[in-house]
């Protein structure tokens, strides 16, 4: 029968020194009293010691990709530092301020105390810990050079997560801009357009074909815009439940997103980025090429790249090249190849790998930086034509009249 680990708590302590000076601070443990004899051990005599209240800010706080890469980087600081593993643990969890990622780190260290490795410690929480992960741990673990690994994992995750970060910072902006003109053009049709309406109402004159398209839109608006919200509202919910449930929804949409003019661009060099950083990482940490192929596919982000990767594999383990099996794949561009085909005949191909994946961040970093000032222009154009054409349909027939005048 497995035994429940207690659980671990923060709490605040007061105490005084040999020197009879104040002191304050925080600690993780199971209980005041064990608190309090750490406090002795270290020269402290303990005072109050009384549990830290989670912040209301913190309480639903979930643990991201982020704080995953930050712990790793930390344990590689450790383990370069000669820290004993579970001491690191300890120095680590007390800086998270997320309880779940204090948490989770206490869980770990819990399995590595128990007797599990490392790597089997993090197997069992593989919502945060991948396959690759996990691999390039044992690897390190079973080689000797766990501090090395680390740094390798923790490099390959922080370089992973600006990718991301910059994609997103790519599709923001328009999303934010685009979502801001769906509300302002709304405001204007149910609100604005209805009072030119009832000035126009006393013309008696015919009104121009565009301010009485104005008109029948605003009035749609009014009487059924609780039905398109609501349809806008279950298309954003259609939408995320498929890309979460549906891998054959998801795989679409990933060969769409290649085909679109600007972004394509974009998901592609950083899905050529993310093959040649992760097929570096893991090579570099002597996992077999056909091994590190595997756990590549599953980190390229996009199913025409995931079966192109496979595809690679089953080649190379079949005793082809990799520049020759990524060639044939038609999916890689030809820098990326000549790059590879360098690296096997020079016995550096994790160096070379490592340089393709710089150059493509690179390139991925500057057309972000480009999309974001082509975008501005455009949306404005767009902004200015429906706002714009919005008011000038309201102002046509004063115009008209007035000329008419």
């Amino acid at each position: 029968m497995a035994v429940k680990a207690a659980k671990i708590s923060v709490y605040a302590w007061e105490g005084t020194d040999k020197k009879g000076t104040r002191m304050t601070g925080e600690l993780s443990g199971q209980n005041p009293a064990l608190i309090k004899a750490q406090l002795r051990k270290q020269g402290i005599n303990p005072g109050k010691v009384r549990k830290k209240s989670v912040s209301i800010f913190n309480m639903g706080k979930r643990i991201k990709a982020q704080d995953i890469s930050l712990f790793t980087r930390q344990m590689a600081t450790m383990m370069k530092a000669g820290v004993p593993l579970l001491q690191s643990f300890d120095i680590i969890g007390e800086g998270f301020e997320n309880p779940a990622m204090r948490k989770l780190v206490d869980e770990v260290k819990q399995e590595v105390a128990a007797g599990n490795s490392f790597a089997a410690s993090l197997r069992k929480k593989p919502q945060y810990f991948d396959e690759l992960y996990c691999n390039l741990v044992d690897a390190g673990e079973q080689a000797g050079a766990l501090d090395t690994l680390l740094d390798r994992v923790a490099t390959y995750k922080e370089k992973s997560e600006q990718l991301k970060a910059k994609i997103k910072k790519a599709m923001t902006y328009p999303m934010a801009v685009v979502f801001v003109a769906i509300i302002v053009t709304g405001i204007l049709l149910v609100k604005v357009v209805p009072q030119f309406k009832s000035v126009f109402s006393g013309f008696g004159a015919e009104l121009p074909s565009f301010t009485l398209m104005v008109i029948a839109l605003s009035e749609f608006m009014q009487e059924w815009w609780w039905m398109m919200l609501g349809a806008l509202i279950a298309a954003v919910f259609g939408f995320r439940r498929a890309l979460k449930k549906s891998q054959g929804f998801r795989d679409r949409m990933d060969t769409w997103l290649l085909k679109l003019p600007l972004v394509g661009a974009l998901m592609y060099k950083s899905a050529v980025a993310r093959y040649a950083r992760t097929l570096s990482t893991t090579f570099a940490a002597g996992v077999p090429l056909v091994d590190a192929l595997e756990s590549v596919a599953g980190a390229t982000g996009n199913i025409v790249f995931k079966r192109a990767v496979l595809r690679i594999r089953q080649d190379v383990s079949t005793g082809m090249q990799l520049n020759f099996a990524m060639r044939t794949s038609g999916v890689f561009p030809n820098m990326a190849i000549q790059m590879a085909a360098i690296g096997e005949e020079s016995g550096a191909l994790d160096d070379m790998l490592d340089k393709v994946a710089s150059f493509y961040e690179d390139e991925v970093d500057n057309m972000v930086d480009n999309l974001t000032s082509l975008m501005e222009p455009f949306i404005m154009v767009v902004l200015g034509v429906v706002v714009g054409g919005l008011v000038v349909a309201m102002y046509l027939p004063i115009f008209q009249l007035g000329s008419a005048i």
